[in-house]
């Protein structure tokens, strides 16, 4: 099967087709690159996707990575980068081995076809003109032959005519031999054209035109089987990152199947742990028998009477509360348009209503009495701006543990990275002295003792935090045992209540404190360990005295009670919200309206005051 023999009259058609199969092989390379643009282009959106969902650095989402399930989804995201890397890889690869490779065949390609189909017009040029030589050739000897003829009949014609001159007849003659002449050497010419053309046409057909188009054959040949190869290229391609794909989806069904429901649920415990107890059974209490009305938790007027203190759960003490149940602050006064002489007994307490159930509880679970202290308002007015004691006594115990104990990782590894520039520059420095022409060696020593400064800084640090560490880590029974002497008010049946300064301020009218914050005061240890940290601390100043307008009877949380004309000492000032907070003496102290008394601020103790509140801040 040769196009030479068996196509040796279509030409034109072979040139026709050969043109088509190149547009063939345009069109798959158009096809593969606009594969490898799908595949680049849903390798960028698979990357982008991964990144999108990945944590941010220094970020609250890369402390939620440290659960199973979340580190599972974190495998998801890094496998799924690998995955877009191999449809990258796929992108690559079609664009070097097909479509690079074959956009050079198809410019050889085109260049090949151009010189075959050159050649097969040079080769019909040249029997055409060979045709038309023959046809020269066969017009002369034709003509050369009728011409003779003619001569021949003219001498005929003179020799049968007496009346023509011999002269005349042997002219006729001498021209018709002439004629027959030129006819026999166009003959002869006309014989050899002939000839030489039937060779040529021979050597065309048979020998020129089957070896160019078996030429062109093989070019289209090739082209077959180079866009099939290219084919299969494009399947391998894909195949050779199958294992790879395969294998990343191995490692995301293996991050799922590492997943540890009990494991998360444990972190979920050690993330938010406070250290807290539940709280203990509330006693019973009896309303079937007639009852006197309980004075309110901080009132102190029915003890003044006979000269005697009774613990109570106002004022400086305060129970635990319930922990579902938020505590109320004290409402507001009563209009200053009341009159205080057309109620009996003078202005009545802002809430005479019946005491929820929530202060029944805290009157329940009440523990050892409050201390109020510089600390508080320390502490109080750094939560209210948004940042936290440097020894994380915001925290509850658990939570402060773990945050010491980073802090000092920290720390040591600072302390590593400095020794190790140390290390460095000595070595440095040692060949400084050992070839002065590399370096001066003096001029590091500026910069080891700074490196030597900061590591003698650092290590104080952790001697600090490493104090605090072990003070939360394992707190001496016999500080907490001296603490609940000092405290005076302890109650061996509530052991297990928990008292702090945080609390107090939860319940304070300024609001310097918020639910959110309460659970810092939450530990495993009895109520009295907790309070150690405040046993050496100082009540609030004295800013000021104040007179008693009316009777004022406390019956809410953190109020105390007053009689009309009472002198008392004011230790905090009215914040806008219409209370102001008292003392009575080293125990009793809480707010009252502001309406109901009448102050007197010392001005150097409120200078004083405020000085305090500004270093505090």
């Amino acid at each position: 099967m040769s196009w030479g023999t068996e196509l040796w009259d279509q030409f034109d058609n072979l040139e026709k087709h050969t043109q088509w199969g190149i547009d063939v092989l345009e069109k798959y390379i158009k096809f593969v690159k606009e594969r490898t643009e799908i595949e680049l282009s849903y390798a960028k959106q698979l990357r982008n996707l991964s990144k999108k969902y990945q944590p941010k650095k220094n970020s609250k989402e890369e402390e939620e990575y440290r659960y199973t399930s979340t580190r599972a989804f974190l495998a998801t995201l890094n496998e799924m980068n690998d995955y877009a890397g191999q449809h990258e890889v796929i992108s690559e690869n079609m664009t070097s081995l097909i479509t690079g490779e074959l956009t050079r065949y198809v410019q050889e390609l085109k260049q090949e076809r151009k010189s075959h189909f050159h050649d097969g017009r040079k080769a019909q040029q040249h029997i055409e003109t060979c045709w038309k030589q023959l046809e020269a050739s066969k017009r002369r000897f034709e003509r050369d032959c009728k011409e003779a003829d003619r001569a021949q009949q003219y001498f005929e014609k003179m020799d049968a005519d007496i009346n023509v001159t011999k002269a005349d007849v042997e002219k006729a003659r001498q021209q018709a031999q002439l004629r027959h002449q030129m006819a026999e050497d166009s003959k002869a010419e006309y014989s050899s054209t002939l000839q030489k053309f039937n060779s040529e046409q021979h050597d065309h057909y048979y020998t020129h035109i089957p070896n160019i188009f078996q030429k062109i054959q093989e070019m289209e040949e090739r082209r077959i089987v180079r866009i099939g190869e290219s084919m299969k290229t494009f399947a391998e391609v894909d195949r050779q990152v199958i294992p790879i794909i395969g294998k990343c989806l191995d490692e995301i069904t293996k991050a799922a199947e590492s997943i540890d429901h009990k494991n998360d649920s444990q972190l979920v415990i050690e993330a938010f742990k406070s250290g807290f107890e539940p709280p203990g059974d509330i006693d019973f209490e009896d309303f079937t028998q007639p009852m006197k009305r309980t004075v309110s938790e901080s009132s102190l007027s029915n003890s003044r009477g006979d000269g005697k203190s009774e613990p109570k759960f106002g004022g400086k003490s305060k129970g635990k509360l319930w922990p579902f149940i938020k505590k109320n602050k004290p409402p507001p006064p009563p209009p200053a348009s009341a009159s205080p002489s057309a109620v009996p007994n003078g202005p009545q307490s802002p809430k005479q209503q019946k005491e929820p159930l929530s202060h029944r509880f805290n009157e329940f679970m009440t523990s050892k009495p409050k201390i109020h202290c510089f600390r508080s308002l320390k502490r109080g007015l750094s939560l209210k701006l948004g940042a936290g004691p440097e020894d994380f006594s915001n925290l509850p115990p658990e939570q402060r543990r773990k945050k010491l104990q980073q802090k000092v990782d920290e720390l040591n590894k600072d302390i590593q990275k400095e020794m190790d520039q140390r290390d460095a520059l000595t070595k440095m420095k040692d060949v400084y002295i050992k070839n002065p022409q590399m370096g001066d060696a003096a001029s590091v020593d500026h910069r080891l003792a700074e490196l030597g400064q900061n590591i003698e800084k650092l290590r104080l640090e952790v001697q600090k935090f490493e104090g605090w560490l072990a003070e939360v880590e394992g707190r001496l029974p016999m500080r907490s045992e001296q603490a609940r002497r000092q405290s005076g008010l302890y109650e061996a049946q509530n052991t297990s209540a928990v008292n702090s300064c945080a609390q107090d301020r939860e319940s304070s009218p300024d609001g310097s404190y918020t639910e959110e914050q309460s659970q810092e005061t939450e530990m495993k240890v009895p109520a009295t360990d907790f309070d150690d940290e405040f046993d050496d601390e100082e009540p609030l100043p004295t800013i000021g005295t104040c007179k008693a307008l009316y009777t004022f009877e406390g019956q809410n949380e953190g109020t105390i009670s007053v009689a009309e004309g009472e002198m008392l000492y004011v230790i905090e000032e009215d914040k806008g919200d219409g209370w102001t907070r008292i003392r009575r003496n080293e125990d009793e102290e809480g707010y009252v309206p502001t309406s109901y008394v009448e102050v007197y601020l010392d001005k150097n103790a409120k200078d004083e005051y405020k000085s305090l509140q500004k270093i505090s801040e």
